[in-house]
C-alpha cells in the first residue's frame, strides 16, 4: 500500500536544493501560523492537514530531540503516533532483521521514521517497505534531518533587518565543524549539504576524529569540495583562515587527476571565491558537536576527553567568532559551557526547536498533504550501480550488510564512482574499496585490467578483492580480452 509518491530520505542527496528550499517555506508556513506568541521558534496548537494518517517511529538507538520532535510534528499535524523506542523491549531482541520489522510495520503506518547503530540501515528499511522511509540517524553514516534543521537555523539567522531572508541565505557561508567528525553523522550531512550551496567549511576536528576518508572522497567527488592549505593560495597572507584548512567548492574548472590523495588535489577559484577566502576572518556559524564516546573504544575515552577542550565566550572572543552563531544538535556533555545559554549567539535551543516545524514539512511533502514540494520520483543515481551474491563485500564492519541478522537477505551494493583506479562506493553506508579483479560470472573468467569492467554487462560483471579471492570463489586468470557486451 502507499497512497503516496514513494520518497524515501536517507540521505541528504535525496533532496535538491530546490526540494530542500521548498521544504523550508513551507516551515515558515508553519510557524506564522502556529508560533507561540513571544517565542517564534516554537510552535502550539494542531492543524488537520495528516488526520487519519499515522507516522511509525522506531529507534534502536537511544534519542529525544529527534524521536519527540517527529511525533510532535505529527501529532500538530493532526495524524497518529505509533513508537517502538527501545530495541530490548522489540523483536529486534530477538534477532529479527530490519527488512521483515519494516514489512511488518508498513501494515500499521503510512510513514516510517527509523534511527539504528548499523550504517545503512536506513537505505535497507527503504529497500523492502511499500511506504516511505526516514533515516532518523544510522550509526555513523547519516542524519538528514539534523541537517535539515540545521540549515533552517543558518537561514534564519541570516535574515535581513526587516525580517526578510535572502535567497541565498546558505551560500557563501564560513562554517566551522568542530568535534568528532569523524563519527558524528550529523557532521558527516551538513558538510555535504554546505558543499551543494557553496558554503566554505572549517574543519575543526577534535584529535583523531577528522573526517574519515570516505567523506573526504565523496566531498570530492560528489561536490567538487576540496581541502584547500591557505599556503596554497598565491598571495594570500599567512592567518588569513580561522582554520588551517578549509573546504572549498570551486566554481572554475579544477583539476581531478589526482583524486585519489583529496588533500593535493589542485583547485582553480573564481576572482569572487578568492576575494572571498582572502577576507575569511569572520566565521558566520560555529557547529559543536560532542565525542562520539559510544563509538569510540572504551581504552581511548578518557584522553580523548582530556584532549577536547570546551567552547565558552572566552573562546569566542576573538573577532572572528564576534557575530558567529553557535548551534550543537545535541545533546552536549562538557565541550558546550553553560554560560554560552546567556550568550544571543547561541542558537542551538532554537535549532532543536525548528526541528518540529522542519519534520512537519517533510512529513507533508512525503506523505503528499502539500502536494508539489517533492518531485514525484527519485533523480536517477549519476553512478553506474553494481550488486552480485560474489565478489566483493563492504569492508565497514559497522555496515549493515555485514551484520548477522541482515547478510542472510542483503546483497552488497555498490556504485562504481571511479575507473582509474576502480573504485566502489557502498551504497548502503558510502564505504570505498579499490578491488584488483573484474570477472565474468558465464565464463568465469576473471582479469585484474579493471578499467575492462566497461566492456561486461554488468548483470554478468563480478568483482572481486584480489586474485585469490576470485580462484577461491572457481574462477579462473583470462588469457584474452574479456568478452565485451552484447
Amino acid at each position: 500500500m502507499k497512497g503516496c509518491m514513494l520518497r524515501n530520505v536517507v540521505s541528504i542527496d535525496d533532496l535538491t536544493n530546490e526540494e530542500i528550499e521548498s521544504l523550508f517555506r513551507l516551515a515558515d508556513e508553519f510557524l506564522e501560523k502556529m508560533s507561540v506568541p513571544g517565542h517564534p521558534h516554537r510552535l502550539t496548537g494542531r492543524n488537520d492537514l495528516a488526520q487519519g494518517r499515522i507516522l511509525a517511529t522506531i529507534f534502536a538507538e537511544p534519542s529525544t530531540r529527534t524521536r519527540l520532535s517527529f511525533e510532535s510534528a505529527m501529532l500538530r499535524l493532526g495524524g497518529q503516533v505509533i513508537s517502538s523506542a527501545d530495541a530490548n523491549t522489540s523483536s529486534a531482541a530477538k534477532g529479527e532483521s530490519i527488512a521483515d520489522a519494516v514489512r511488518v510495520v508498513e501494515n500499521y503506518a503510512d510513514l516510517i521514521v527509523i534511527r539504528h547503530s548499523f550504517e545503512g540501515a536506513a537505505r535497507a528499511a527503504a529497500d523492502y517497505t511499500s511506504i516511505p522511509v526516514i533515516n532518523a540517524g544510522d550509526g555513523s553514516h547519516e542524519h538528514p534531518t539534523q541537517t535539515l534543521c540545521d540549515l533552517y537555523t543558518l537561514r534564519i539567522a541570516r535574515k535581513t533587518k526587516s525580517g526578510e531572508i535572502q535567497t541565498d541565505a546558505l551560500r557563501d557561508l564560513n562554517v566551522v565543524l568542530r568535534g568528532d567528525l569523524h563519527d558524528g553523522r550529523t557532521a558527516h550531512s551538513l558538510a555535504f549539504a554546505l558543499a551543494r550551496f557553496g558554503s566554505q567549511i572549517l574543519p575543526d576536528p577534535a584529535p583523531g576524529c577528522d573526517f574519515p576518508e570516505h567523506v573526504r572522497r565523496r566531498l570530492a567527488r560528489d561536490y567538487g569540495c576540496f581541502p584547500l592549505i591557505s599556503s596554497d593560495v598565491d598571495n594570500l597572507p599567512q592567518g588569513a583562515f580561522p582554520a588551517d584548512v578549509v573546504y572549498v567548492t570551486p566554481e572554475e574548472p579544477h583539476q581531478l587527476a589526482l583524486l585519489p590523495d583529496v588533500d593535493n588535489v589542485w583547485v582553480r577559484l573564481s576572482k569572487r571565491q578568492q576575494k572571498s577566502i582572502r577576507g575569511m576572518k569572520h566565521v558566520d556559524a560555529f557547529y559543536a558537536t560532542r565525542l562520539q564516546l559510544e563509538r569510540i573504544p572504551p581504552e581511548h575515552r578518557d584522553q580523548m576527553r582530556k584532549q577536547y577542550g570546551s567552547i565558552d565566550a572566552k573562546f569566542l572572543n576573538e573577532k572572528k567568532y564576534r557575530h558567529s552563531r553557535v548551534l550543537h544538535p545535541l545533546p552536549r556533555t562538557d565541550e558546550l559551557s553553560y554560560e554560552l545559554d546567556r550568550d544571543e549567539r547561541g542558537v542551538y535551543f532554537q535549532q532543536a526547536a525548528y526541528g518540529v516545524p522542519v519534520r512537519m514539512a517533510l512529513i507533508a511533502a512525503l506523505l503528499e498533504l502539500q502536494p508539489g514540494l517533492l518531485s514525484p520520483v527519485e533523480a536517477p543515481g549519476k553512478y553506474a550501480e553494481y550488486q552480485h551474491p560474489q565478489g566483493i563485500h563492504c569492508g565497514n564492519k559497522r555496515c549493515v550488510t555485514r551484520q548477522k541478522t541482515e547478510m542472510h537477505y542483503l546483497v552488497p551494493k555498490f556504485w562504481i564512482v571511479d575507473n582509474q583506479p576502480l573504485t566502489t562506493r557502498c551504497i548502503y553506508c558510502d564505504f570505498e574499496i579499490e578491488p584488483k579483479i573484474v570477472a565474468q560470472a558465464s565464463t568465469r573468467r576473471f582479469t585484474d585490467a579493471t578499467s575492462t569492467w566497461r566492456e561486461i554487462d554488468l548483470n554478468d560483471m563480478v568483482i572481486f578483492d584480489d586474485e585469490t579471492s576470485a580462484v577461491s570463489a572457481g574462477y579462473q586468470r583470462n588469457q584474452v580480452m574479456l568478452s565485451q557486451k552484447p
